[in-house]
C-alpha cells in the first residue's frame, strides 16, 4: 500500500483521492473516512459511494467522543446554527477567531490518526485536501501552509522518517482544485459538501458558496446543484 487519503466525500478530498489513484492505482491507495459527530452523514455516505466507484479500499473511524463540549456549529451536540453566509462575512464578526464551523484541531487529529493507520498498513504517504481558500483569514487555521509544514515535519520525524504528508492543493484556490479534478474526470456529481443534511445542498452555507464559486470560475455549473431531468 502506497498512500492513505483522508477522505470526507467532499470536493477537495475526492480530488485528492482521484489524483492519488491516478498516480499509484486503486490497489495502492487506502481511503480513510472519519466521523466526528457531525449533524448529518451525507458526506460519509458520499464517501462510500465514491470509494466503490473507484474500487478503492475504505476504512472508517469514529472520533465523535473527542469533540464533546465543543460549540462548533457542525456538531450534533451543538445548539448553534450553521451560518448562512460567506466565510469572509463570518470572519468580519469573529475578531480574529476561526469560523464557527471550525472543528477544534480536526486536521491535526485526523492526520495523527491517519499516521498510525498508514504505518500499520505499509503506506508511505498521507494525502489530504487542504487548500488556500479554507486557510484564508484564519477561517480554518489547520488548512494553512504553516500548519501543513509543521505537522508534516512532526509526522516524518515521529514515523522514523517512513511517512510523508502530501497536500497537493495547499497553495491552490478551490477553483484551481476543481480545475485539476476536471482534467481527470472526478465524479463531482457524487460529492457532498453542504453543512446541512437535506435532500439537496442549501446553497447558502460557507462551503456551498465556495464550491458554487469554484465551479463558476471554471465556466461550468456545479453538478451538485444541477436540476435532475
Amino acid at each position: 500500500m502506497k498512500a492513505l487519503v483522508l477522505f470526507s466525500g467532499g470536493v477537495d478530498s475526492t480530488t485528492a483521492l482521484a489524483l492519488a489513484i491516478d498516480k499509484y492505482g486503486s490497489e495502492q491507495v487506502l481511503a480513510l473516512s472519519i466521523g466526528y459527530g457531525q449533524k448529518h452523514t451525507r458526506e460519509l455516505e458520499s464517501a462510500k459511494k465514491i470509494a466503490d466507484y473507484y474500487s478503492v479500499r475504505l476504512r472508517s473511524l469514529d472520533l465523535a467522543g473527542i469533540f464533546e463540549g465543543s460549540d462548533c456549529s457542525l456538531l450534533s451536540s451543538s445548539t448553534e446554527e450553521v451560518p448562512k453566509e460567506s466565510y469572509k462575512d463570518q470572519l468580519d464578526k469573529r475578531e480574529g477567531k476561526p469560523v464557527s464551523t471550525y472543528v477544534p484541531f480536526r486536521n491535526g487529529l485526523f492526520i495523527s490518526c491517519a499516521a498510525a493507520i498508514a504505518l500499520s498498513n505499509g503506506c508511505t504517504e498521507i494525502w489530504y485536501g487542504a487548500h488556500s481558500d479554507d486557510a484564508a483569514g484564519n477561517a480554518y487555521p489547520d488548512c494553512s501552509s504553516e500548519f501543513n509544514d509543521s505537522i508534516g515535519r512532526a509526522v516524518y520525524v515521529g514515523s522514523g522518517e517512513q511517512l510523508r504528508i502530501v497536500a497537493p492543493f495547499i497553495g491552490m484556490t478551490k477553483a484551481q482544485v476543481v480545475a485539476e479534478g476536471l482534467k481527470i474526470g472526478v465524479p463531482y456529481e457524487m460529492t457532498w459538501s453542504c453543512y446541512e443534511g437535506g435532500d439537496k445542498p442549501c446553497g447558502l452555507c460557507g462551503t456551498c458558496r465556495d464550491r458554487l464559486n469554484a465551479f463558476r470560475a471554471n465556466g461550468i455549473e456545479d453538478p451538485a446543484f444541477r436540476e435532475e431531468d
